[in-house]
């Protein structure tokens, strides 16, 4: 098992930012691609971004591009999700997922192995 514990979501007005983190303790992150995905209520869990295990290869959704940052450091066994202009429709429970990998990854890919336990952005107009 690989315990991921995400955090940083909150209340937010839209236009507003937000980091998100996903820390996994006392395991290291860095033969893992990390992915970010996230569930509005009624909807389908979507994949928003992700970033291969040595940070070199970045994927993210069209919805997000150029709004969001994925980011990580591996020292600190820490992936971020740097979210800036935030809108409405981004409001969801984020969820952080690993899954061992060398290879670059796709935000379409939905396979990981392990999931943090969520958590909760809202952003309000």
């Amino acid at each position: 098992q690989l315990p991921l514990v995400d955090s940083g979501g909150g209340l937010v007005q839209s236009g507003g930012s937000l980091k998100l983190s996903c820390v996994t303790p006392a395991y290291t992150l860095d033969t893992y691609a990390i992915g970010w995905f996230r569930q509005a209520p009624g909807k389908e869990r979507e994949g928003v971004s992700c970033i291969s295990s040595g940070g070199t290869s970045t994927n993210y959704a069209d919805s997000v591009k150029g709004r969001f940052t994925i980011s990580r450091d591996n020292a600190k066994n820490t992936v971020y999700l740097q979210m800036n202009s935030l809108k409405p429709e981004d409001t969801a429970i984020y969820y952080c997922a690993a899954r061992w990998s060398l290879y670059p990854c796709s935000v379409n890919d939905p396979y990981y192995d392990y999931w943090g336990q969520g958590t909760q952005v809202t952003v309000s107009s």
